[in-house]
């Protein structure tokens, strides 16, 4: 299989990457920050970039001659009551959320064919959940665009889906983490009495990718403990 991973470098991204080496994956790696540690090849990309990202898609075709997944990972975090946000919060948290799955959708719609796409949203896209405003409102975003996608794509056999994971230990949600009265409080509210691990998210877009699982389109499945569905 030959997949390629944008935003390889956050905390989901490295374990995804860590638990696909040595399997029958041929990867490459799209990352946009200042230092790439990471263990196989990588370009930088700039996600919220059209040309950037099709560049990237342009070179995994010139590398393995076809694409069989694109997992799309970018994301950001601010939490504060809508009137609060400032213009400039809420353009960074669409271009970093919402159009950099429009630009993986538009450039693969455009490129590939026979492909399984993995794009990210978020358990508070499906819930109400105070100063989430920004992030529920992008990632919903995702989550319309792959179900249209879905249709639209599917006489190519490309595969449109999400994962929406709840409160997971990355360096994203470091400053709730972090936090022991933060984290207690957010435990609390999953119905497994924990926060996630990048693992339980690897674990899902891992199988998404997966031929064996080529009938599952247009779907978001929802990794969060409970977090969305008890109360």
């Amino acid at each position: 299989m030959n997949t390629l991973i944008i935003g390889a470098a956050g905390g989901i991204g490295k374990k995804l990457v860590d638990d696909l080496i040595g399997t029958s994956n041929n990867l490459l790696l799209g990352y946009n920050n200042n230092s790439n540690n990471l263990p196989v090849e990588s370009l930088r990309v700039d996600a919220r970039d059209f040309e950037s990202v099709k560049a990237f898609v342009m070179c995994g075709q010139d590398k393995f001659g076809s694409i069989d997944a694109v997992v799309s990972l970018p994301g950001s975090l601010i939490l504060k009551p809508a009137h609060k946000c400032t213009d400039q919060e809420f353009t960074s948290t669409i271009e970093t959320n919402l159009k950099s799955a429009f630009a993986v959708v538009r450039s693969v719609g455009e490129l590939l064919e026979d492909c399984s796409v993995v794009l990210m949203s978020t358990a508070a896209a499906s819930i109400g959940l105070a100063n989430h405003e920004l992030i529920a409102c992008a990632k919903a975003g995702v989550e319309g665009l792959t179900r249209s996608a879905a249709k639209t794509y599917a006489k190519k056999n490309i595969r449109f889906n999400t994962v929406s994971p709840g409160l997971v230990d990355t360096q994203l949600t470091k400053n709730i983490t972090k936090n022991q009265l933060a984290l207690k409080a957010s435990e609390r509210m999953h119905a497994l009495q924990r926060i996630g691990k990048p693992k339980n998210i690897s674990n899902m877009i891992r199988f998404l990718i997966d031929p064996e699982n080529d009938w599952i389109t247009g779907q978001n499945f929802i990794v969060d403990g409970g977090l969305s569905s008890t109360k």
